[in-house]
């Protein structure tokens, strides 16, 4: 293996060493997130309140997509990312409400 090559490679694993620990830290935060949300989707039921809301979840979108924009990554991207969380704690907050039987849903 050629001087240039290796060190190619020694580049690559040392990036991608860099990429293991941002997805590491990205899912500790994650965890991190619905363990908010959980306590979120507990307060929702055990007051009656619905699952979702449609407003904050405009305001966050908004609020995302000109952080997505700030840090140069792309706002349609941000804005999905969030729409998959959110669809994920929408379902957990049903469950819960579900659980304390007040499966009510807008």
């Amino acid at each position: 293996m050629a001087a240039d090559e290796r060190e190619a490679r020694e580049e690559l694993n040392g990036i991608r060493m860099s990429i293991d620990n941002i997805d590491a830290a990205l899912i500790h935060m994650l965890a991190e997130r619905f363990k908010y949300t959980q306590r979120v989707g507990r307060l929702k039921a055990d007051h009656g309140l619905p699952p979702t809301d449609p407003d904050r979840e405009r305001r966050q979108i908004a609020r995302l997509r000109a952080l997505a924009e700030e840090s140069h990554l792309d706002p349609a991207f941000a804005e999905k990312w969030f729409n998959f969380v959110v669809a994920e704690v929408i379902q957990h907050h049903e469950e819960i409400a579900g659980a304390n039987g007040s499966a009510e849903t807008e």
